[in-house]
């Protein structure tokens, strides 16, 4: 597919910023290697292979039975026993770099839980025995997925709600703003904390919660250039011809309103982690057990004679949120209309 000679211009904007240039690729290379971590961090081998068949324990649950035990339950693969029973078939195991899930406990720890950074646990261990840097991969891929689907999600609410405000104008306009001043005026944080004890929260509840109130972010911007391109000849012009509302809103103003959409995208993306490691962080976000960076950092304020918890919830916060960061600001420049 080739780019317009705009978009052209646009793609070699967003490249000559080498700090948004260089975060953009390194955060795909992160988030593509957490979307694999059950082939990086896993207390299941990758592959088994005995008596000349192949078992994928990674995507397939295997009863012991499968490898010649006795009782017909879920394979514990790190068990002396069943270890003992494939090598005597002469099968092995191709393991993951990292032998443990995000709810995997070391039992073996030679001191307290939890237990400093060591071979066996790169990043140490938390205050239950589960692995830090396996919890980091899968709370950094459900952060991601999380900030992704609802910047989506809250940016489709939001183009819509503000090219309806600004193509209408009148009593649309004027009640849209009325109920976009209330509705902003609200005290998010604490409304989420308080729909989140009413039930269970999850990925979909919290989700959910989160969408009544992140769409806001882009109406105002939206409705300024819907305001504005609505009276622009072109507009008038397929006004005349008789071409419907919905055709001019979406196929004529929609992609130059879409210029300062795509600029404030990276800025939903880091707000939306941030809310879901504050929920996180105060018990109110995903479930107990969830692989959560929120949930670090509160292990790291509980277990402060344990600082290698803290300080990698910080680092990889930190890495993560400077990246995108770094990746709007490349956006920005790539989209500013001056440029």
């Amino acid at each position: 597919m080739r780019l317009s000679p705009l978009n052209q211009r646009r793609f070699a904007l967003f490249k000559a910023n080498r700090r948004g240039w260089w975060s953009l690729w390194l955060f795909l290379a992160l988030f593509v290697l957490t979307l694999g971590a059950e082939l990086i961090a896993n207390d299941k081998p990758i592959v088994v292979h005995v008596n000349g068949e192949w078992y994928f324990p990674v995507l397939k649950r295997y009863p012991e039975t499968t490898f010649g035990g006795e009782f017909p339950l879920q394979t514990n693969y790190k068990s002396p026993y069943i270890q003992e029973l494939i090598a005597a078939q002469g099968g092995w195991m191709l393991w993951p770099p990292i032998p443990f899930d995000y709810s995997s406990i070391n039992y073996d720890l030679q001191v307290p839980a939890p237990a400093p950074p060591s071979w066996q646990n790169w990043l140490g261990t938390d205050d239950q025995g589960r692995d830090v840097l396996a919890r980091v991969i899968y709370g950094f891929r459900i952060s991601v997925l999380f900030a992704l689907t609802l910047t989506v999600l809250s940016s489709i609410i939001g183009v819509i709600a503000g090219a309806l405000q600004g193509f209408y104008g009148g009593w649309v306009d004027l009640l849209g703003q009325r109920l976009l001043e209330i509705w902003s005026g609200l005290p998010v944080l604490y409304l989420l904390i308080i729909l989140a004890s009413f039930v269970q929260p999850n990925f979909w509840w919290l989700l959910g919660i989160m969408l009544l109130f992140s769409w806001m972010s882009l109406v105002d911007v939206v409705r300024a250039e819907f305001l504005r391109g609505r009276n622009l000849e072109y507009v008038r012009a397929a006004r005349a011809l008789g071409m419907r509302n919905s055709a001019i809103m979406f196929r004529h103003i929609l992609p130059n309103a879409m210029v300062s959409t795509m600029t404030f995208m990276p800025f939903i993306l880091t707000g939306a982690i941030g809310t879901l490691t504050a929920l996180d962080f105060l018990g109110f976000g995903l479930p107990p057990g969830a692989p959560s960076l929120g949930e670090l950092v509160a292990q790291g304020k509980a277990n402060l004679q344990a600082p290698w918890l803290g300080i990698t919830a910080f680092l990889v916060l930190a890495l993560m949120l400077t990246l995108l960061v770094f990746i709007g600001e490349a956006a920005r420049d790539a989209f500013d209309p001056r440029k």
